[in-house]
């Protein structure tokens, strides 16, 4: 697989949904991948990127950001309320805004700066005890406090259980976005990017199909 066929597979996913072309935006997954496999994407004009560390992101993209203009980096992995200022010095947007406690956190800071990454509240779909993610009870709740500390929310994310079927989640998640008046979804990843699609993802998270498998750190 490649960026090529990914995007070329995501441009006939929108058409087959009868939606805008573009109106998907490729989020290339480049968590622990060697730095060269990330500058080869860099080099076929890819520019946005997901990662899942802070302390990772930190260590490759203000290099990356200096030698190539337009790239944008979201967060995909958990944050800790500790790490808010260093992730809003780094990321274009927050994709795992999942408690009150960071929600808060992230709000202090951008009146401290007069700005703020894109947000997404992740969604525990499948109310998995080991996954983070408000809880799909609490999700009117939560996008209400946060718009009252006058978060910039810009959607729903969600990661389905790998047992069951992705469709379903991608479903939910889109029914909890259009009742709150949110029109973002990220959601789908290396092997589902498609049904999300079909279903209103306006973000695909794709890594491995695009850099090759992950290389572990020693």
């Amino acid at each position: 697989m490649s960026l090529a066929e990914i995007t070329s597979r995501i441009r006939k996913a929108e058409q087959a949904a009868g939606r805008a072309e573009g109106s998907v935006r490729l989020i290339a997954v480049s968590k622990v991948q060697p730095l060269d496999r990330i500058e080869a994407v860099l080099d076929q004009g890819h520019r946005l990127f997901g990662e899942n560390r802070v302390q990772e992101a930190a260590g490759k993209w203000p290099d990356f950001r200096a030698r190539h203009n337009g790239v944008e980096v979201h967060l995909i992995g958990p944050l800790q309320s500790n790490k808010v200022k260093q992730a809003m010095d780094l990321f274009e947007a927050i994709h795992s805004v999942d408690r009150e406690k960071l929600a808060r956190r992230i709000a202090d800071e951008a009146q401290a700066r007069g700005a703020c990454p894109e947000l997404f509240i992740q969604v525990n779909t499948g109310e998995e005890q080991q996954k983070a993610g408000v809880m799909p009870a609490e999700v009117d709740g939560f996008v209400a406090a946060c718009r009252a500390m006058d978060l910039p929310v810009r959607g729903l994310m969600c990661i389905p259980p790998v047992e069951e079927e992705p469709a379903l989640h991608f479903a939910l998640l889109a029914k909890f976005a259009a009742r709150n008046g949110l029109d973002g979804l990220s959601m789908g990843m290396s092997g589902d990017f498609e049904s999300a699609i079909a279903l209103g993802a306006t973000h695909v998270r794709v890594g491995s199909a695009i850099f090759g498998e992950r290389v572990k750190p020693a």
